[in-house]
């Protein structure tokens, strides 16, 4: 049997796990919480950071393994990839995942190239004065967020410059780099656009955009996902060039991308994301149900130096979203309240992460959610009233 090393074993990263074992791979996995529930069905798994790159080297060398994946992680893209290049494993390169893997890297490669951009810079932990002194040269309001997190952790949307210094410390907690960045707010158009993406030899073969419904108490942070994606298709024709650009000129090659862009009343066309790694938030999942094609087995297909050739846009069909149910207070998890003709019609399959009496908080980023559904309706009207007023329809009950 090959062997697959598994970077995580998440919630999230428990269907890639279950795929290369269905696939016929011995199937390890990494990280550094043993108790993931990913780990069981594993064959193997290994107590190793995931974003230690010398570590997951060393254990992937002692190992002998065939191909290497990062799933649903931000975090360790740039372990996978740092770990094919060293093993001549197929990849993108490790220095073009690292772009797209910290924000204000990312960010100056866009400006370099053209790309529309709002102002941003990025700044050490010892030069808070110094980002205090040049704010002055931003409009308001800005984001202040660290460069190496993911799931909208320690986000901050700026409006009072005296609160910088407390918004910086709180994106720096959360931040391995011990970096951050400032970046002018994005005032968007419409529904900021979300979905997956697979690219065969460079050319983004397959994308799958949605619409991102965002959190009323942190308007950054998208709680769900609806496809398709309600843009007309040359404006999605235009977005999807944009990605292209990105990944033509960083060389990158074969695998799955999580995507997310903006546009504004002028429209320009903001490129806020573009994740060398699946989506967390059962994407490839729901792309599944709306197109049919198997973004997972893509990926494990991809890390493994199998052809995905085969690989063409397909169209989503019907209407499909996923949702995270989540509080927007903390406190004590008692149960879910979910209308019954929602639970009968639109439900297609709901995983539940809260048991009765436990601590919880408000969702101010991705992280914090108590259960995710996959979500089926009948027209694309349906989709977006329930979607935008999913309050009605689910909630998080506390004691």
């Amino acid at each position: 049997m090959k062997k697959i090393l598994m970077l995580g074993g998440a919630p999230t990263q428990v269907p890639s796990i279950k795929k290369a074992v269905e696939m016929g791979f011995y199937t390890i996995s990494c990280d550094y919480l043993p108790d993931n529930p990913g780990h069981k069905f594993s064959h193997e798994f290994h107590n190793v950071s995931t974003t230690d790159k010398e570590a997951v080297l060393t254990l992937a060398r002692k190992l002998k393994i065939d191909g290497i994946v990062c799933y649903a992680s931000d975090v360790s893209a740039s372990t996978a990839a740092y770990v094919c290049e060293n093993m001549g494993f197929p990849t993108s390169p490790y220095q073009s995942v690292d772009i797209l893997s910290t924000k204000d890297k990312f960010r100056a490669f866009m400006q370099a190239n053209g790309f529309y951009c709002p102002k941003a810079k990025g700044y050490a932990e010892d030069e808070v004065q110094k980002s205090q002194s040049e704010l002055k040269e931003f409009s308001f309001p800005v984001v202040v967020k660290p460069v190496d997190s993911s799931s909208s952790k320690g986000v901050t949307i700026l409006e009072d410059p005296s609160k910088l210094k407390e918004a910086v410390e709180y994106a720096l907690s959360f931040s391995r780099a011990k970096r951050f960045i400032v970046e002018e707010y994005f005032e968007k158009v419409g529904y900021q656009l979300g979905g997956d993406g697979f690219s065969v030899n460079g050319e983004l073969v397959f994308r799958c955009f949605s619409n991102s419904h965002m959190y009323p108490i942190n308007p950054i942070v998208p709680f769900g996902e609806s496809f398709p994606y309600v843009m007309p298709n040359d404006i999605q024709t235009k977005i999807h060039n944009e990605f292209q650009r990105v990944l033509t000129l960083l060389d990158m090659q074969t695998g799955a991308y999580n995507l997310e862009a903006r546009l504004n009343k002028n429209g320009d066309i903001f490129v806020l994301e573009v994740g060398a790694r699946n989506g967390g938030t059962r994407i490839p999942q729901v792309t599944q149900y709306a197109t049919g094609v198997d973004m997972v087995e893509y990926t494990i297909k991809a890390a493994m130096g199998m052809d995905c050739t085969d690989l063409k846009m397909v169209e989503p069909t019907g209407f499909w979203a996923v949702y995270e149910v989540h509080s927007t207070e903390n406190g004590i998890f008692k149960e879910f309240w979910i209308d019954e003709s929602f639970k009968k019609n639109n439900i297609v399959d709901f995983e539940e992460f809260h048991k009765k009496g436990d601590k919880i908080e408000a969702a101010y980023h991705e992280g914090a959610i108590s259960g995710n559904m996959i979500l089926k309706f009948d027209t694309q009207e349906e989709m977006i009233d329930k979607m935008d007023n999913m309050y009605n329809w689910v909630k998080v009950v506390l004691e």
